[in-house]
């Protein structure tokens, strides 16, 4: 698998604070997120947000799947492909909102070797981006509530 995709935001770094604007604090929208170094052959992308430091395990943030393979960003506040429910129960991005503390979120990008996934839940989507991913790409970004 290749490891050389990059993905970044031009609203946080990597390891840093994730602006409350894009938190539930704030107008709960996705960040701009840009990306490069895609591999040859990449037919799609997928893209799981999630929080492993919730309480009751991990917490789904967005998923995103059928991103065009000659996609090299996501704008902010915009759906990217087809979103599949999250776990906050819909569909979209639901932004940071830890219920105490300081969470990581990790914004995994995932470059794959077909052109759409036949994914209708989450499990279904962590299973099948592992069966197609030809490479990947993480930005971390942390948020506790003030």
């Amino acid at each position: 698998m290749d490891e050389n995709m990059k993905l970044q935001s031009t609203a946080f770094q990597h390891g840093m604070g994730v602006p409350q604007k894009y938190t539930c604090q704030g107008e709960d929208i996705n960040p701009p997120l840009q990306w490069s170094d895609v591999p040859p052959g990449t037919r799609s992308f997928a893209l799981i947000v999630d929080d492993p430091d919730a309480p009751g395990g991990t917490w789904i943030h967005w998923l995103v799947k059928d991103i065009p393979p000659q996609a090299t960003s996501i704008a902010e506040d915009t759906i990217p492909g087809v979103e599949i429910p999250n776990s906050f129960g819909k569909t979209g991005f639901g932004g940071p909102c830890p219920p105490s503390g300081r969470h990581r979120y990790f914004f995994k990008l995932y470059a794959l070797d077909v052109p759409a996934l036949p994914a209708v839940n989450a499990r279904d989507l962590y299973n099948l981006v592992e069966k197609h991913k030809v490479a990947q790409a993480v930005l971390m970004g942390a948020y506790q509530k003030t």
